[in-house]
């Protein structure tokens, strides 16, 4: 079985591509869907996220918004959450593991890879990236997302010219889809994985 960790920075495309990996037959654990769901209703880590940070719990709900407000600018706040959550996502990841012995490759997505250290855990890097321009147009497109909140996200990112650099594959999303899917299939055929299984 064979490892693959895809990572990219903000808005570069990685939920497109790991849909490209998963329609070819390779399972796909997502990090950040894992984290919604320890942090959303009913998630395992709710009430001891609401207890370390006071006024983000209200009638049991976690309150996303202002939790990343108190933490997006200071890294002790951070890593405290950090402290919480990494450990959690680090379960389920095994749990995902566990639940596919047969594949020949697993894909893991995982925004904050490098930032973390985590990219020694994987028998593959593949880096997501397009141009800065497109990015950005990307980025400021979605909801709720200003150039001062997309400044302070990159801030903490490491450059994407540095993540394109230490990548095993670079996947550039910086033209039509099609184009992203050869990429992928491309990928797939270096490491002898057959697109289906």
């Amino acid at each position: 079985m064979i490892t693959i960790a895809l990572t990219g920075s903000i808005g570069m495309g990685k939920s497109t591509v790991a849909k490209m990996f998963e329609r070819a037959g390779v399972p796909v654990f997502d990090a950040d869907a894992a984290v919604r769901a320890l942090q959303g209703p009913g998630g395992a880590l709710v009430d001891r996220i609401g207890e370390r940070f006071a006024g983000t719990l209200k009638n049991g709900v976690l309150d996303r918004e202002k939790l990343a407000a108190m933490v997006i600018e200071d890294p002790r706040e951070l890593a405290a959450l950090e402290a919480i959550v990494h450990p959690a996502v680090r379960e389920a990841r095994t749990a995902f593991i566990a639940q596919h012995p047969d594949s020949r490759a697993l894909l893991f997505d995982i925004p904050l890879l490098f930032e973390t250290g985590g990219e020694s855990k994987f028998d593959k890097v593949v880096v997501v990236s397009a141009p800065a321009a497109v990015q950005r147009e990307r980025v400021l497109a979605r909801p709720g997302m200003s150039e001062d909140k997309l400044a302070s996200i990159l801030k903490r990112q490491m450059p994407d010219e540095e993540k394109r650099a230490r990548a095993d594959f670079v996947i550039d999303t910086g033209g039509d889809l099609s184009t992203t899917e050869a990429q992928v299939r491309h990928i797939l055929a270096c490491l002898g994985i057959p697109a289906g299984g």
